[in-house]
């Protein structure tokens, strides 16, 4: 069949329902005539119509009218039910203007009549045109659904994630209350085992929280234990006929970086790999390993780093991606699947580049894909921070610190621990009650309030006690992902922010800072 040598649309698909050859050649020289690349199965019954749709799947149907027992209204109809969005076009000679309307009623895509098929090539060009406009409207609104439930799940992920540290709080707290008590290894171990269990659930929340809302969190990432739980998600995806090998270099290696969203990207290109395989099978590898790269390694645009990376692979032995395809591959909505949303690839890109790593793609017809995934590995100075630990003298010189927060649990256990530390801590449960000790009892050396108190919040409270002639230093309290807005107070030079839940050593750490004097970072 010839084709022309310009294209101004890539190869398109017709299902052609023609019993007439003559009458085919005739409608197919008019897409020859307007430079249309096509590749055309002719039908004339209702089985091979079937058949051609389910193998063939054409991108267009061009159907006669009546055709000696099968008909065009038939072959609408089994479209329709096959594929609401296909564009389906009568062609025939006996269209009268009554039956045309009829036609589109029921879902044709348009008419032409054979005795002036002049209009066919701009008809199948609109057709194929606004088809694929539909498809992309719905893959947008698919997206926008799945945003709006992704924005809904953020929010009760926020409003779980504060029920579960307001718990999780007094774990920790007690935890490292106990572990004070080294002159007793029982109490010591059981100290031991409180303050993990309870660092294991914080973890677990920040997971929770940043996969509903896309924050990036660092963490301590270990090697081993992320392909442990990618291994989970796939046990029950891959299938028989794909092998599925893992190879890991060193598994206690860890870096900076977020477990959840590394988890996400792995196995999105998993499952993409499984798809492409197909029901015939092959082999699935998975491969993390240490290695370096140096300048010569970083293409233009991305930003050079060089130094110790760990490469996290994901290989196929399916059909490979060709060139045409590869061009497009990380633009929004792009997808080769029927039900893609064209998201996930440009979703694994920005996970990535939000470790400050790159991609690389290895694929080509007939050689399978191999995406690497290179995230640089920062070593932390564990022995200087060991030794700066060691060094530390935590422990308070009888200053008055005035303790506000609502709860009572946690209330009590920092009141505990701050005595224990050689601190006069006095507790309050709200601002209010702050305030009447502070005129009963005069000014603190410390304040330190809970950002989150519901009846008198602690950005009021600390406005109130500002008034009230407080000038000294103020450890505020607040979740991380939610901090306090403090645009309504007046400066405050000695302003710190801990994070929640408490962390014994930083909240001591943190007090020493600002009794010594120590300008606090800007809030």
């Amino acid at each position: 069949m010839p084709n022309s040598t310009t294209r101004p649309l890539p190869t398109i698909r017709i299902l052609q329902v023609e019993d007439d050859p003559i009458d085919a050649e005739l409608i197919q020289a008019e897409l020859d005539a307007d430079g249309i690349d096509y590749q055309v199965r002719l039908v004339d019954d209702e089985a091979g119509y079937i058949a051609c749709l389910e193998e063939f799947q054409p991108d267009i149907v061009l159907s006669d009218l009546s055709l000696p027992g099968f008909s065009g209204q038939r072959a609408l109809e089994l479209l329709r039910s096959h594929d609401g969005d296909l564009p389906f076009i009568y062609v025939s000679a006996t269209l009268g203007e009554e039956a045309a309307v009829e036609a589109l009623r029921n879902g044709a895509t348009d008419y032409i009549l054979k005795q002036n098929p002049t209009r066919l090539a701009s008809a199948v060009r609109r057709a194929l045109a606004e088809a694929e406009a539909v498809r992309a409207k719905r893959r947008a609104e698919a997206e926008l659904i799945r945003a709006q439930r992704f924005e809904s799940l953020a929010m009760l992920a926020g409003g779980l994630s504060h029920d579960l540290r307001n718990l999780l709080q007094p774990l920790l707290l007690a935890g490292d209350s106990l572990q004070d008590y080294q002159e007793d290894p029982r109490l010591a171990r059981l100290g031991a085992l409180v303050r993990d269990c309870g660092r294991r659930g914080l973890q677990m929340v920040q997971s929770m929280l940043s996969f509903a809302r896309g924050a990036r969190r660092a963490e301590q990432v270990r090697v081993g234990a992320l392909m442990d739980a990618l291994g989970l998600l796939l046990r029950g995806s891959v299938p028989r006929a794909v092998k599925m090998d893992v190879e890991i270099g060193d598994r206690e290696l860890a870096f900076e970086g977020n477990h959840t969203e590394l988890q996400q990207a792995l196995l999105n290109l998993c499952l993409n790999a499984i798809q492409a395989m197909g029901e015939a099978g092959g082999q699935l590898r998975i491969e993390a390993r240490e290695c370096e790269v140096g300048e010569d390694f970083f293409l233009p645009g991305e930003q050079p780093h060089l130094g110790r990376y760990l490469c996290l692979t994901v290989a196929d032995t399916g059909p490979g991606i060709p060139p045409e395809v590869r061009e497009h591959l990380f633009e929004p909505f792009f997808t080769t699947k029927e039900s893609g949303t064209g998201l996930g690839l440009l979703s694994c890109q920005r996970i990535v580049a939000g470790h400050n790593g790159v991609m690389r793609l290895d694929s080509g017809p007939g050689k399978g894909t191999a995406f690497h995934l290179y995230i640089p590995i920062e070593e932390p100075d564990v022995e200087a921070a060991a030794e700066e630990e060691q060094g530390e003298n935590l422990m308070g010189e009888a200053e008055r610190v005035l303790v506000v927060v609502e709860e009572a649990g946690p209330l009590s256990l920092l009141v505990d621990i701050l005595d224990g530390y050689g601190y006069q801590p006095h507790a309050s449960q709200s601002g209010t009650a702050a305030l009447q000790w502070i005129e009963a009892h005069g000014v603190p050396d410390l304040v330190v309030m809970d950002a989150d108190m519901n009846l008198f919040t602690g950005v009021r409270t600390l406005a109130a006690l500002i008034e009230h002639g407080y000038r000294r230093s103020v450890l505020l309290l607040a979740r991380p992902e939610a901090p306090p807005d403090l645009e309504e107070l007046p400066r405050l030079d000695r302003l710190y922010l801990v994070d929640k839940p408490i962390n014994t050593q930083q909240l001591l750490r943190t007090m020493r800072q600002a009794l010594g004097g120590q300008e606090a970072e800007p809030a």
